[in-house]
């Protein structure tokens, strides 16, 4: 019988195995695409002109951000499928310790969060569009701890809800919507009925929106982007809390 190992190692022998079927088939990252580009090609002629640069210096950061949630939410889904078939027991009783399993499915969230972000930035670069480096690699890392905690609260309801899709997909279209429109990507919330701005200041996507907008325009206001940093890293430590001890509960 295999010996136990270390929990860093049995991260990344999670994390390893659930890259493999992504970095064989990217096909399957870029299918994922499909609504922000529809997104990007339906709203952006419609978004008003603004003094200072093009409007999709305001619009592509939001549409970055729905593709985390939107990717990381959906994640869940294959945990369910792994449920079905049996391979997620056979993980559960094998060396790899439990809160491996979860940390280890979350941070794979990382990666096709920053692959479909690059193609977003590759895409509209030449249609007006500055492209601020050094923001850009800032603004990832703090999407990249809201994806891992998605990610996370996702196999989270994967795991809760065992072999029953159909709680796993009401919960999670209930969810995503609403952070989605509440957070400003697709319409800003300026003189907005106050129930509807407490909702949005609640909302830890707000702040992430709002973080990824200055950091892509090429500006580092220190409130606002600790802030989106602080709302991401909430969610990523909430996410993986909640997650490892559902996963620790499973059977």
């Amino acid at each position: 019988m295999s010996k136990p190992t270390g929990f860093l190692t049995d991260t990344w022998t999670v994390l390893v195995r659930e890259l493999t079927p992504k970095l064989r088939q990217p096909a399957s990252m870029l299918f994922a695409m499909v609504q922000p580009l529809v997104f990007l090609g339906l709203f952006a002629p419609l978004l008003p002109a603004v003094e200072n640069g093009s409007a999709l210096q305001w619009f592509v950061p939001g549409i970055v951000v729905m593709t985390a949630l939107m990717g990381a939410s959906m994640t869940g889904a294959d945990l369910t499928a792994e449920i079905r078939s049996g391979s997620h027991e056979r993980l559960l009783v094998s060396p790899l310790s439990r809160p491996s399993l979860l940390v280890g499915r979350a941070l794979k969230e990382v990666v096709p969060v920053l692959f479909q972000a690059a193609v977003i930035l590759v895409v509209v670069t030449p249609f007006s569009f500055d492209l601020h480096l050094g923001g850009v690699l800032v603004g990832a890392v703090i999407v990249s701890l809201f994806a891992i905690g998605l990610g996370a609260f996702s196999f989270a309801l994967a795991t809760a809800a065992k072999e029953q899709d159909w709680i796993f997909w009401t919960v999670q279209q209930m969810l995503i919507f609403p952070l989605l429109l509440l957070s400003g990507v697709l319409l800003p919330l300026d003189g907005a009925p106050g129930w509807l701005t407490f909702l949005s200041d609640i909302n830890p996507m707000t702040y992430v929106v709002e973080a990824e907008r200055a950091l892509f325009a090429g500006e580092f206001p220190a409130d606002v982007v600790i802030s989106g940093f602080v709302a991401a890293a909430v969610v990523a430590a909430a996410g993986v809390l909640v997650g490892v001890r559902t996963m620790e509960r499973s059977s």
